[in-house]
């Protein structure tokens, strides 16, 4: 038998509840709405958006064509028609879709926890809201915050049985992020084994745009992936039994360890032993759909970003307010108040070990290094060939990112480690440009020989060299030396080059 369909909400409650999160979305990220774009936004999304901006082209030729569907670059290239291309405009139009996947997220708390007692939901969408990866990723043009959005929404509609707009829902999902096509086969699977074939069918539909997307892109492209490295690093290379071992673990670490995460997965564990809350028809079908997801963040995609599980975070979150509201209420309000501020802490706090800096805010310090880098040497230095490493080679040759108003001529380096650096003509070298690309704490656990060992064996890891290496073996004097929250760049510049301005920002340090 189908299950009951639940009752409607007010159009306007949707509204108010929009509003409410757009509004503390943009106050919390004003300081950071004109920042020029990182990483994967320069060197993947923000071009293949601009090539439908200018061109039409959904397939993107100014960046490498892979899989990804074009929903959220179109997103984008339809904002910039409209208010005009600029940062803030991309992460202003990335901050409403943000505010709409809180929305959606706090509607399918509401729904899971109907039998639970208090007001669990609304704690669940703060910590949501908290979260370091969700709060930076709430303004990056990348995939996703939109994929969670869609995944949630598309949970709701499945667990409320409104079968067709969850496969509209699951429709825009795949072509949001083609790791969604988890999500319809999980409910077509599950309404097969409820026998309800004809409402299962309602979920091929998005598996098949899927499919045209792929063929699509083979066509133009050549390559179902969009090009062969693409699907051997994020398809068969993650696929050794050593790597998916520990990619598995440290899916686990992140979700029920890592920002005080322990408390709420002690509180989930305690409420799957004490109580009946998680034996719904509506969380089993979460729960499988959570599961799906992780398997397939960990079996697929070469880089174990933990962005990637952010389309199963409103159900982690839910899971936890629901264990916690079963506590005696003094030790519910310590540890509701002990994991929420772990979350908090986690924008602005670095782990003590490596972490993508897109992770938590420190991606705002590195952006912002690249930029005053840039602002350098487009002044004094903008004729020079400039060595450098990948993302700024990009940011200094593509004057469309935001940190240089015309091309800056570059030579690249595959890397900054030692090895790199050791066999360098230097006579041939007007400015070099080193940085820290990775977060790299005095005590990290990659500093132990046996770590570092085994990351360089099965996982291909190249060490830069540190601040101070890099100044040994680089004959140059540093013209200029900037940080900001324990990340630096240092710029060294080749004596017989001459400058354009009266002199360097910083005196020379040898």
């Amino acid at each position: 038998m189908a299950p009951a369909t639940s009752r409607r909400v007010r159009p306007e409650s949707y509204g108010i509840l929009f509003l409410l999160f757009a509004s503390v979305l943009f106050l919390c990220h004003a300081p950071w709405l004109s920042l020029p774009y990182y990483w994967d936004e320069a060197g993947q999304f923000i071009p293949s958006a601009l090539d439908i901006l200018h061109g039409g082209s959904f397939i993107p030729h100014s960046a490498t064509p892979n899989i990804h569907p074009p929903a959220v670059t179109a997103y984008l290239a339809a904002v910039w028609s409209l208010a005009g291309y600029s940062p803030q405009s991309t992460r202003c139009a990335m901050l409403l879709v943000a505010a709409c996947g809180l929305t959606v997220s706090l509607l399918l708390a509401i729904e899971l926890l109907r039998d639970a007692r208090g007001m669990p939901a609304f704690f669940a969408a703060g910590l949501l809201c908290l979260s370091p990866v969700f709060f930076s990723q709430a303004i990056m043009a990348q995939l996703d915050a939109p994929a969670m959005l869609f995944t949630a929404l598309a949970l709701l509609l499945f667990v409320q049985n409104r079968i067709a707009p969850a496969a509209a829902a699951c429709v825009a999902l795949v072509l949001v992020k083609e790791t969604g096509v988890v999500a319809p086969l999980i409910f077509g699977l599950w309404l097969a084994r409820e026998r309800r074939w004809r409402d299962a069918a309602w979920f091929l539909g998005p598996v098949g745009v899927l499919c045209g997307w792929i063929g699509v892109l083979a066509g133009v492209t050549g390559h179902w992936a969009g090009n062969a490295a693409f699907a051997r690093y994020n398809l068969y290379y993650p696929l050794h039994p050593v790597r998916l071992a520990v990619d598995f673990l440290r899916r686990i670490y992140y979700l029920f360890f890592a920002n005080f995460h322990f408390v709420g997965a002690f509180a989930i564990l305690f409420a799957w032993r004490t109580s009946a809350i998680f034996h719904s028809r509506a969380w089993r079908v979460a729960w499988m759909l959570t599961a799906a997801h992780v398997a397939m963040a960990t079996a697929l995609g070469g880089a174990v970003l933990e962005r990637y599980l952010l389309p199963v975070l409103p159900v982690l979150y839910t899971a936890m307010a629901a264990g916690l509201s079963l506590f005696p209420r003094t030790p519910r309000l310590i540890c509701s108040a002990a994991l929420l501020a772990g979350v908090a802490a986690g924008i602005f706090v670095n782990p003590p070990y490596p972490f993508p800096y897109e992770d938590n805010l420190a991606f705002t310090d590195f952006v912002r290094l690249q930029s005053e880098a840039a602002d350098y040497l487009k002044h004094w230095y903008p004729e020079a060939r400039i060595t450098t490493v990948w993302p700024l080679t990009l940011e200094l040759s593509r004057p469309e990112l935001g940190y240089v108003d015309r091309r800056i001529a570059v030579e690249p380096l595959p890397d900054l480690s030692p090895a790199t650096l050791e066999p360098v003509d230097w006579s041939k070298v007007q400015v070099l440009v080193a940085f820290s690309r990775n977060w790299d704490p005095k005590f990290s656990p990659m500093h132990w020989g046996p770590v570092l060992r085994f990351w360089k064996r099965f996982f291909g890891y190249v060490p830069n060299a540190t601040q101070d290496e890099t100044f040994r073996r680089v004959p140059f004097a540093v013209q200029n030396r900037l940080e900001r929250g324990r990340q630096w760049l240092d710029i060294y510049v080749n004596p017989s080059l001459p400058k354009v301005g009266p002199g360097p920002a910083l005196k020379a340090i040898r």
